[in-house]
């Protein structure tokens, strides 16, 4: 029988599992941190989870929030996942918690051990926490009004956190130390965590990867046109909120989500389709978010943590593989696609606004300074794979790290993930990597069950080893570089590595490849293209 676990709500039983390098694992998945929003509370901020009689069995995977394809889904998906490797003993010091929001646009992927797995991260003696949020529709619908405010995928985090406040300690975790990380759409939500008044005094440090809600585009106060498009969908009435709910409520959670393909207006674009709002002030509703991320942190309502952030060399730019390797074959479908649709599709792929003068504008300026005016095709295909890169994520992070170097009392901290393993998210037809690309940091910190396993030799190890270290060091104590060593091989990962934080002084940041390297301004002539298109004061 797996190890069993008492917190105010009931007993849980877990597994076991083990840690790279052999430790045990206690391994609690599935967990209910939220009713199941079902029913009457399908579109409804969730509710805490009530108090069972029984143990609840949390000794296998628990359900994904769905999306089409997506195996053992649910509607009844608000669950968490918490790895630890002691079990809480009277007079045993607690561990710092690490909160992981997933990566997947805010429509697809879960919290799932098999996506991430806690085999590497719990060498380290933290207690981890991964979890699902609702995704797409499900969790993004917004009308602007009473009855869909929105953000419910975002509340649903904020309910994660809460339980982990309530409940963490009798898995040997901090509530006093938690440090909420997550990737692309996760990192995304960490930013809006940092400026959220729902989200105060439940998180201590906070580190983004490759995502952040200061892009280039201004959040919407409401997404009626997709709620309406959703209505027509499914053969709601949408003449008003209330009809268009009642009726979506009467359909299956499968047919929901399965609406998702139809929101992609360009192939795969655009990668964000519900996105985050500035809600409405509804009596009796808590407003997650009052108003755009960048106003937040110039008016200094924001939570003041030390911050990491960061990205990988080349983020977004594996879509262009596809065309590529396509052209080579002599099918130049959709290099002429971009290249005669460039001003209506350019602001779908590289998000920002639509048929107006200025978009116009900023759609030529891009092709400008990333195709050197030419039509995209197999001779510059790298700048047009910088044109994603930037637009979906540099440039946000970019945005964030300057604004908190302003604006925070706290030490802020850049990075360039740089390290090319052998194994990739994005591959050329030789299995060779395109390069170091968005989620590709990810095969390090976690066990990802559809890449292989790191044999005890690989090169992959010192960059696990590095990563974790970091990253809970910082959980720790704020700053990411050890200062005394637990043994030889950290000696040599981190002897004479400094991590300076970021100022408007020194633009510095680690790159992190084979060695730990300070460097200073990163992508500095494509940021400027940026900031030139969607200035800012800071």
């Amino acid at each position: 029988m797996g190890p069993v676990v008492t917190i105010s709500l009931g007993k849980i039983r877990g597994s076991l599992m083990k840690t790279r390098l052999g430790k045990t694992i206690y391994s609690f998945r599935g967990i209910r941190y939220g009713e199941p929003p079902v029913g009457q509370q399908r579109f409804k901020q969730a509710e805490p989870v009530k108090a069972w009689n029984g143990t609840f069995d949390a000794s296998e995977e628990g359900p994904s929030c769905g999306w089409p394809n997506s195996k053992f889904q649910s509607e009844d998906c608000l669950r968490l996942n918490i790895y630890t490797t002691k079990l809480s003993e009277p007079g045993s010091p607690p561990r710092a918690v690490i909160v992981f929001f997933h990566p997947g646009g805010f429509w697809s992927i879960s919290g799932q051990s098999r996506y991430f797995g806690p085999e590497h991260y719990l060498d380290q003696d933290i207690v981890l926490v991964t979890c699902n949020y609702r995704l797409g529709s499900l969790g993004f619908i917004s009308t602007g009004d009473s009855l869909l405010p929105g953000n419910l995928g975002l509340k649903d985090q904020v309910e994660v956190l809460r339980f982990v406040q309530k409940h963490i300690r009798k898995f040997n975790g901090n509530p006093d130390s938690v440090t909420i990380t997550g990737h692309s759409a996760g990192g995304w939500s960490v930013s809006l965590h940092l400026v959220s008044p729902m989200s105060k005094g439940l998180f201590h440090r906070a580190i983004s990867q490759s995502g952040a809600s200061t892009y280039q585009n201004p959040f919407p106060t409401h997404q009626k046109h997709l709620a309406i498009k959703l209505g027509k969908l499914m053969n709601c009435p949408t003449d008003t909120t209330g009809s268009m709910l009642i009726c979506l409520n009467t359909k299956s959670f499968e047919e929901i989500s399965g609406t998702l393909p139809k929101f992609f207006e360009w192939y795969g674009d655009p990668i964000l389709v519900w996105t985050p709002v500035i809600e409405p002030e509804v009596a009796g509703v808590e407003r997650f978010l009052p108003d755009q991320p960048i106003n937040l942190i110039k008016q200094g309502k924001f939570h003041h943590v030390p911050y990491i952030a960061g990205i990988t060399t080349d983020e977004f730019a594996g879509v262009v593989v596809r065309p590529v390797e396509e052209a080579r074959k002599g099918n130049t479908t959709i290099f002429d696609d971009i290249n005669a649709n460039w001003t209506k599709n350019a602001p779908i792929s590289f998000l920002y606004e639509r048929n107006t003068e200025r978009s116009l504008q900023i759609s030529e300026d891009l092709r400008q300074f990333y195709l050197k005016g030419k039509p995209a095709g197999v001779d510059n295909y790298r700048g047009l794979g910088e044109l994603y890169a930037d637009s979906v994520t540099i440039f946000g992070v970019h945005r964030l790290i300057n604004l908190l170097a302003i604006h925070s009392t706290q030490p802020v901290y850049y990075y360039k993930f740089s390290y090319q393993g052998r194994y990739s998210h994005v591959t050329w037809a030789d299995k060779k990597p395109y390069g170091v690309v968005h989620h590709d940091e990810l095969l390090y910190f976690f066990n990802i069950s559809f890449f292989p396993n790191y044999e005890k030799t690989a090169p992959e190890i010192p960059t696990i080893r590095r990563l974790t270290t970091m990253w809970a060091t910082f959980a720790y104590t704020g700053h990411p570089i050890p200062t005394s060593f637990n043994n030889n091989e950290q000696k040599e990962d981190f002897l004479n590595v400094t991590w300076i934080p970021f100022t408007h002084d020194n633009l510095a940041y680690l790159d992190i490849g084979n060695n730990l390297i300070m460097k200073r301004k990163l992508y500095v002539e494509r940021m400027n293209e940026w900031e030139k298109l969607f200035p800012i004061t800071y």
